[in-house]
């Protein structure tokens, strides 16, 4: 069955008018030249090659923010099948949904040369139609992540019928964060998306923003939602000494043991993938309750750790 995708298309926007018109989709990111039989089967493959020349086109790129950007213009270029569906911004506070009808191709000397054919939906969706948490997911940094977790609110703004049971992951861009979740249960998505937005816009007066500073290139925040390979890292973090990566992972209620082979998993992509060599690689879980399973696995973990955190809820007279 179908996936469901962000793609921006360009800062604030600035490309959606010739990509409608144009029937594409499409990203840069300073690569030149046509990725035609160099889009390999999985991520990890098309990394190895590209990030390092990435790298020799920006010397002052970390690794990390190299492989975040290689990431996404292999999943909009491969990653993405024919089928899928993609919600852009328009640039003036709208959105619009299409569907992938093509596979890549490369545009010389284009705005968004890495491109994919598309059939744009016949209408716009403003602001107020989207939900909190869907509006948050489509303007959050980044240009592409998974939405299947809005599936149903989206064949429901597009009028289909026939709602998804199933899913056809694409490595890098499908978010494993809610993979406990199978049944994509609206509610407690929303949940665990504002406890995201609210830590990393309040990063800084947490326990973790003591020590450690979301990652981030320049003035670009990049390090939510970071893609992985098995899906995509809650928080992405640095230590403020640079010694150590921190793998940041929410639940929004109780937490039991699969949350760690969930973060193991993500610790050793940064620690083959990102990590320089004498980076230390750590994890973080945080959840309202834990259990006695994820208790016995932690102390196995010693390089996890578990953060509760609790919701303060006020009445006040007027």
């Amino acid at each position: 069955m179908r996936n469901y995708h962000k793609v921006k298309l360009g800062s604030g926007g600035e490309y959606f008018a010739e990509c409608l018109q144009g029937g594409f989709v499409g990203t840069d990111f300073e690569i030149t030249e046509d990725l035609t039989g160099r889009l390999y089967s999985t991520c990890s493959e098309f990394n190895r090659e590209f990030v390092p020349i990435q790298q020799g086109l920006n010397p002052g790129k970390t690794k990390a923010s190299a492989v975040s950007d290689m990431s996404k213009l292999w999943t909009v270029s491969k990653g993405i099948l024919v089928g899928d569906l993609v919600i852009s911004p328009d640039g003036a506070g709208g959105y619009r949904a299409a569907e992938v009808i093509g596979e890549y191709y490369y545009v010389p000397g284009g705005n968004l040369p890495h491109r994919r054919r598309v059939r744009w939906h016949h209408r716009s969706f403003a602001e107020q139609e989207l939900s909190a948490t869907l509006r948050a997911s489509i303007l959050s940094s980044g240009t592409t992540s998974s939405l299947n977790a809005y599936a149903k609110e989206l064949d429901i703004l597009l009028g289909s019928s026939t709602l998804p049971t199933d899913s056809q992951r694409t490595p890098c861009s499908t978010n494993e964060a809610f993979d406990a979740m199978e049944s994509a249960d609206p509610e407690a998505f929303a949940l665990e998306k504002h406890l995201e937005n609210f830590l990393v816009k309040n990063w800084a007066q947490t326990e973790l923003g003591k020590e450690y500073d979301i990652f981030r290139d320049g003035t670009e925040s990049f390090g939510q939602q970071f893609p992985t390979d098995t899906g995509a890292i809650d928080i992405l973090a640095i230590s403020k000494d640079k010694k150590r990566l921190l793998v940041v992972e929410l639940k929004k209620g109780r937490a039991n043991d699969k949350v760690v082979v969930q973060v193991l998993r993500y610790m050793g992509f940064v620690k083959q993938e990102l990590a320089e060599q004498d980076q230390e690689v750590r994890g973080v879980i945080i959840a309202l309750e834990d259990d006695l399973r994820l208790r016995r696995a932690l102390a196995v973990a010693p390089g996890i750790e578990f953060f509760r955190y609790q919701v303060s809820f006020k009445l006040h007279k007027a």
